[in-house]
């Protein structure tokens, strides 16, 4: 694929890489992952004010730098490359992309917090029963006078200890896993009602379950009262997002495993000159690179109508699924015990990798959507 980027596209990757490369080294985000907080606030400070990356993909008029989902592609693989842990996903492209999407009264002002590093958010839409059936829904939205009120339980919200907004799906109607009635809304975490157990992810991120007892939102929290088709498309969004992240990421787990393998010698010399492992990191870096295509593909037809984009999406997931699954076991096993080491970066990589591959859906929810897109399509 001859993807070329613009001008100021080669800058924004260039500034993240360099402020990464010199304030984000391993040792310094092993030091974030094992702190109290789970984050460093004054790097998002940073993101915000210095570098100015949480207005990328969002236009002039609304304070950003008039960019799009190929800028929040460029930053994502960055920060995949770094393991970063500050919330850009769930913020700037989840966040933002429903703020965006929705055309809310309120979006402007809020879209501003975003930028200025003040506002951060949480989408919290998974549930126990769920699986990836994002419409399977127990969290209910009652109407209750000109406002809502919110019960329910919502599981593995990632980036919630540090947020201060969430972003809940809940049903306003119909029954659970119908299609309509699907609301979503945006919530003040501090709101009296919202309980929250914080916890720490096997791949160093911060997590929680929130449970809403009886949270009254005002009218404005509403975002969509019918708002599947907006989920599907955010998640889409999302989805090209982590792929990005994950181009970062396997990146890594390459090079890290081919420079290993140049100097962990056996039998009096480099296991990189053994022909079997040669072959390996060859198919190692192909699926890298088939990775990078579908990445790309995916984010150019995030425009395209709905059903285009679902198929351009679903079929990177299982390219990047399988990708994060051959390349972090192969790095692992090249590098032996000591790669699941917390001392060294490849365990740490692999990890994130292994969790990328169930985000949003696994190789086999992909792979069905897929299918079913293409038979629809053909029907």
């Amino acid at each position: 694929m001859d993807f070329n980027f613009t001008e100021e596209q080669s800058m924004l990757r260039d500034t993240v890489a360099s402020f990464l490369r010199d304030k984000y080294d391993f040792d310094t985000r092993r030091k974030i992952v094992s702190s109290d907080s789970g984050w460093r606030a004054d790097y998002w400070k940073a993101f915000a004010e210095e570098l100015g990356i949480l207005g990328a993909p969002f236009s002039e008029e609304l304070g950003g730098l008039g960019g799009g989902a190929v800028d929040n592609m460029i930053v994502m693989e960055e920060f995949g490359k770094a393991l970063v842990i500050e919330p850009y996903l769930g913020t700037v492209v989840i966040g933002g992309g429903f703020l965006k999407h929705s055309g809310h009264a309120n979006a402007a002002s809020v879209i501003e917090g975003i930028i200025g590093g003040t506002t951060t958010i949480a989408f919290a839409y998974g549930e126990p029963q769920a699986r990836y059936t994002w419409r399977d829904l127990k969290t209910t939205a009652k109407k209750d006078g000109a406002g809502w009120t919110l019960n329910g339980h919502k599981a593995v919200v990632i980036g919630a200890p540090f947020a201060t907004h969430l972003i809940v799906t809940a049903r306003t109607g119909g029954a659970q896993r119908d299609a309509g009635g699907v609301g979503v809304f945006m919530v003040d975490k501090s709101l009296p009602g919202i309980v929250t157990r914080d916890y720490p992810t096997v791949d160093g991120n911060r997590a929680s379950e929130v449970y809403f007892e009886n949270v009254s939102v005002p009218a404005e929290a509403l975002l969509a009262e019918d708002g599947l088709a907006l989920v599907d498309k955010v998640l889409d969004e999302a989805t090209a997002a982590v792929g990005a992240e994950a181009v970062g990421v396997l990146r890594k787990l390459h090079e890290g495993t081919l420079d290993y393998a140049k100097q962990r010698k056996q039998f009096g010399t480099a296991i990189a000159n053994f022909q079997v492992l040669q072959h390996r990191m060859v198919d190692m870096f192909i699926e890298v690179e088939q990775s990078v295509s579908m990445t790309y593909m995916a984010t150019i037809k995030l425009e395209e109508d709905a059903a285009e984009r679902a198929k351009a999406v679903s079929a990177m997931k299982v390219r990047i699924g399988r990708a994060c699954k051959f390349v972090g076991q192969n790095a692992i096993q090249i590098h032996g015990g000591m790669g699941m080491t917390d001392e060294l970066a490849i365990g740490h990589y692999f990890k994130r990798a292994t969790m990328i591959e169930g985000l949003f859906g696994s190789v086999d929810h992909h792979l069905k959507r897929y299918e079913s897109l293409s038979f629809d399509a053909a029907a």
